[in-house]
């Protein structure tokens, strides 16, 4: 007789398999992927190694998994930001905003997610999650293209730089040599927003615009 797996065994498995997940993305919000080793993650779940390689094919698979589930939360984050019936400028602003506030309010996280060097598979990923930040841009530079409230460009292109730009001039504040004892003013202070988000706002803003704010 063929063996079947019963709803205890499968709720058991399941959830071993969600502990293990949790304790990595832990490891990666506390310390970034290199703080996710399958050694430590296995004791933080209290499971063995070889556990862990049962529910997840490998560690890139579940590094993977991981980036996917964090960057859902910010992508959700940024395509509400870009709802609403506002001109389309002030809500691009107000999702770039908010991209570069939580992206310095989780540095460990964020920087892990833009770019900390990771393996192809989890690379593969990174791509998707830019790509996807672009298609929203996108769409919302179409509409003010549509309206008359941005002038005519390539949107797919100037969604592109929008992301890139995001994404580089954040790498140097995020990386893990910023994240010392030596910090900048926390996210709320005037001068911070003055010296680091305020110019990578009028920089995007001026890019799509081609006018200063």
């Amino acid at each position: 007789m063929a063996y079947r797996e019963t709803e205890k065994m499968r709720l058991r498995k399941a959830g071993i398999r969600q502990r293990i997940f949790d304790c990595a993305y832990h490891r990666v919000s506390q310390g970034g992927f290199r703080n996710a080793s399958i050694n430590l993650v296995a004791e933080d779940a209290g499971v063995a190694t070889g556990s862990v390689y049962r529910h997840f094919e490998s560690k890139a698979e579940l590094f993977a998994e991981v980036f996917r589930e964090a960057t859902q939360i910010e992508l959700d984050k940024v395509e509400s930001a870009l709802t609403g019936q506002e001109p389309a400028l002030v809500r691009l602003e107000r999702a770039i905003r908010q991209f570069a506030e939580r992206a310095l309010r989780g540095p460990v996280m964020a920087w892990s997610l833009i770019a900390e060097p990771v393996d192809p598979l989890v690379e593969e990923e990174r791509l998707n999650y830019r790509r996807s930040y672009a298609e929203f841009f996108e769409r919302v530079i179409l509409e003010g293209i549509e309206a008359g409230t941005l002038p005519p460009q390539d949107a797919h292109l100037s969604a592109t730089c929008l992301v890139g730009a995001l994404a580089e001039s954040l790498v140097g504040p995020l990386s893990p040599q910023q994240q010392g004892p030596v910090q900048m003013p926390p996210v709320g202070d005037q001068s911070r927003q003055k010296v680091l988000i305020e110019p990578i706002i009028d920089f995007c803003m001026q890019g799509v615009s081609g006018q200063r704010r």
